[in-house]
């Protein structure tokens, strides 16, 4: 909630400008008396009568008095706005407070209130309060809504000032202004099986071991909780504290969530595009796999990773966990289509290291690109893509499709080159849920391993497909 301080301008109050700004605000009533009285003035004088040139005074004074009377009241408003939520996925609504308070000594007359707000949100909402007492408050609410993500401005609030005879309407601005950013839908994905993962904390997460030996064992000092029977009694004596055996170190299973945001690789826009449903996507897989425990990061095929360079990914349970989701959001939340027209630098950051399982959602890829991301598979424990045909997404649903569904003979030898390098590959129809797809790629993953578990040690490299992340 921010104080959107005094609506009214003090500098401006005295000398010309104050002037124009007053005779500015005559509505079209006022601007009608004020000629009306002119008129009448200029007849009265031509024709010698003193009755009508009373009549011309009085038309032309009442609009100029309440430009004057209005322009010189001393009204203390103050504002605020409250936005709840102030973070919504898109196509959900958001309800913002107004509040006003008077906080000067004399009553207000009637006010109107107008909020600023994006054309994708909405109308401008518009309310009228009555008269406000001296010390009062007025609250009112409108709701908002968006199909397309982004970070909205809202405000500044305006406030308009008129007469009781409604000649004159004067416009007061506040300073304070609020944003609201609509995220990308979050879909909830099905706890599918990912077979040989280590996972952030429970069972079948993988330790390794500090040092091999009884001697070469880095012993730390006792913590509540602690098995006595960890206890190294040799160290114990040496620093004459309790000490125990560090012998397990339990390691966090990493994902990488790659997005590809190329503009070459999709076509349309809209939030029934591919490339929204590829960051709503992206979104999704990042909310789930964080919720199960991983240490989690964001890479687009530009580089830039979220956390930064250097990190290892967002890691947490309850509010650290809530708040790393909340940081990824806000980036997929602005993110657009990018210059580059290639993936070598999301390549260039995943041959640095042991990236754990990898979840790629990519748009057309020709044979160099292709290329590029078969070798990314070579640096993680698993690799799942999602690919999405931008011809097939913009293809009215009458069309008929080329062979190979769509997306042609050359789109099916991308797809293959992934499939050979060991990557879970899942083509993504129009209009194609989210979790369904999900359950899909777990169905060919474990397809794939069947195939390899009856083929023996000279099956496909695909076995480790989409479940294997080691780290």
């Amino acid at each position: 909630m921010a104080d959107a301080g005094a609506p009214h301008a003090q500098d401006d109050r005295d000398g010309g400008g104050g002037v124009r700004t007053a005779l500015s605000g005559l509505t079209t009533r006022g601007r009608s008396f004020l000629a009306a009285g002119v008129a009448a003035a200029v007849c009265a004088y031509v024709l010698g009568q003193s009755e009508l040139l009373r009549v011309g005074l009085l038309l032309a004074a009442l609009p100029l008095v309440c430009a004057t009377v209005l322009y010189r009241t001393r009204y203390r408003v103050a504002g605020s706005r409250r936005l709840s939520p102030a973070r919504v996925p898109a196509g959900s609504e958001a309800r913002v407070h107004l509040r006003m308070d008077n906080v000067s000594r004399l009553p207000t007359g009637l006010l109107m209130l107008q909020d600023r707000v994006p054309y994708v949100l909405g109308p401008r909402p518009r309310f009228v309060l009555d008269r406000v007492e001296p010390g009062g408050r007025r609250e009112v609410s409108y709701r908002v809504r968006s199909d397309l993500r982004g970070r909205y401005p809202l405000g500044p609030l305006q406030l308009r000032l008129t007469d009781p005879f409604g000649m004159c309407e004067l416009t007061r601005s506040f300073s304070a202004y609020d944003t609201l950013t609509v995220v990308p839908r979050v879909e909830p994905l099905a706890p599918v099986r990912l077979s040989g993962e280590a996972k952030g904390y429970g069972d079948g997460r993988q330790r390794s071991l500090a040092l091999a030996g009884e001697d070469d064992v880095i012993p730390r000092g006792y913590r509540y909780g602690d098995d006595l029977r960890r206890v190294h009694w040799r160290s114990t004596a040496r620093y004459g504290e309790l000490m125990v055996r560090r012998e397990e170190q339990p390691q966090r299973a990493r994902c990488t969530v790659l997005l590809d945001t190329r503009a070459i690789a999709f076509r349309g826009a809209g939030p029934d595009s591919a490339f929204e449903w590829a960051v709503s996507g992206a979104a999704s897989v990042l909310v789930h796999m964080l919720e199960r425990g991983f240490s989690v990061r964001l890479l687009t095929d530009t580089g830039s990773s979220v956390p930064g360079e250097g990190g290892d990914g967002f890691a947490g349970s309850g509010q650290e966990s809530a708040d790393a989701a909340g940081l990824m959001m806000d980036t997929l939340a602005v993110i657009d289509h990018s210059d580059g027209a290639g993936l070598s630098r999301a390549h260039d950051v995943l041959r640095g290291g042991n990236e754990g399982l990898l979840v790629a959602f990519l748009g057309d890829l020709d044979e160099q690109q292709a290329a590029l991301a078969a070798r990314m598979r070579q640096r993680s424990g698993g690799a799942v893509a999602f690919v999405l045909d931008s011809a097939a997404w913009t293809r009215e649903p009458t069309d008929v499709p080329g062979p190979g569904g769509g997306g042609g003979g050359g789109a099916g030898e991308r797809l293959r080159m992934l499939r050979e390098a060991g990557w879970t590959v899942v083509p993504v129809p129009r209009g194609a849920a989210l979790d369904e797809v999900w359950r899909q790629a777990d169905r060919t993953r474990t397809g794939v391993a069947a195939g390899v578990a009856t083929s023996g040690a000279g099956g496909p490299a695909g076995g480790a497909g989409f479940g294997e992340a080691r780290v």
